[in-house]
């Protein structure tokens, strides 16, 4: 008689498969579902006042609009040195709802510094005067929206910088008055604008010995820069020094106020001289400007005071500086 075949006992259960218990107690990994870290560092963030058009050319298809822009080359100017420019649009007295649930306080507190650009007259009215002549009226709307930003800007003990009409409201914001035209105020004056050349038009200008500007520009106090302006500084405001003035006329070209914050202005466009070796190297003054932002930036993080815990990178030095 032939023996069975040898049997193999069954094998549990347990062990054919984990339990459900122990599988379910085991972390689940899902390698590309993982959050990448947050970033430390994050880029200065520079709000640039609007300009205001409000007879807007027919080809460009916006009829019966208002326009609010920015001019690229002050962009770029900013850019250049590793900052981010953001335009603070005006709100209009019609925009009821924005102005109600956006205070230019909430808009401040998200930005740590402000370039005033250039544009249209300051009104005459903004400071005290009625227009000499009807063509120099200016734009008080422009005057109202500009004045509450720089005024909370340096409530809020942050950086501001005027370019050319930002360099005059500068002024007035602290009590100063404009020659509202130098041909006609000042007719001993060269001239300081030309509508053909623009840009193009260049005069030398002088640094005052001892003014914080002349350790931006260290070997030099004299230098070139365009000139595109038919109004300037007449009586400084309080609180403002002369840091340069035209060289052939003494027509006021840089202030700088003495107070506990940062605020600069210049007549000149620092944005147009990219690329024109013959005038004053715009970089120093956008590198002073961006070095205080971020020391103020940094004070209010070590306060507490600073929405965003991400340290503000140093600006952007360009080859050569």
């Amino acid at each position: 008689m032939s023996a069975e075949p040898r049997k193999t006992p069954a094998r549990s259960a347990a062990l054919e498969a984990p339990s459900t218990s122990r599988a379910r107690s085991r972390p689940v990994k899902i390698a590309d579902s993982r959050v990448p870290p947050m970033p430390t560092e994050r880029p200065l963030r520079i709000g640039v006042s609007a300009r205001l058009l409000y007879q807007v050319p027919s080809e460009l298809g916006f009829r019966n609009k208002n326009l609010q822009y920015i001019e690229q080359s002050l962009a770029h100017w900013i850019m250049e040195h590793g900052a981010i420019a953001f335009m603070v649009p005006a709100v209009a007295h019609d925009s009821k709802h924005a102005a109600r649930h956006l205070k230019v306080e909430h808009v401040v507190q998200e930005l740590d510094a402000l370039v005033l650009q250039g544009g249209a007259d300051v009104a005459p009215q903004t400071y005290g005067q009625t227009p000499i002549d009807p063509r120099w009226h200016g734009d008080v709307v422009r005057d109202r929206y500009e004045l509450a930003l720089l005024r909370t800007f340096l409530a809020q003990k942050k950086p501001v910088l005027g370019v050319c009409r930002g360099a005059q409201l500068l002024n007035v914001a602290f009590g100063g008055t404009l020659y509202q035209d130098i041909p006609t105020q000042c007719p001993a004056a060269h001239a300081h604008v030309d509508t053909d050349l623009y840009d193009q038009l260049e005069h030398d200008v002088t640094f005052l010995q001892g003014t914080v500007l002349t350790r931006l520009y260290p070997n030099a106090s004299q230098l070139r820069v365009t000139s595109i302006h038919h109004q300037a500084v007449a009586e400084l405001g309080k609180g403002m020094v002369v840091e340069a003035v035209s060289t052939l006329d003494g027509m006021v070209e840089a202030i700088r106020w003495t107070g506990d914050t940062y605020a600069r202005g210049v007549q000149w466009h620092p944005e147009f001289h990219h690329g024109r070796h013959a005038l004053a190297d715009s970089s120093p003054i956008m590198l002073d400007f961006l070095e205080a932002s971020r020391t103020a930036a940094m004070a209010r993080l070590a306060a507490g005071g600073e929405p965003d815990p991400r340290v503000p990178r140093p600006p952007l030095r360009l080859a050569g500086h």
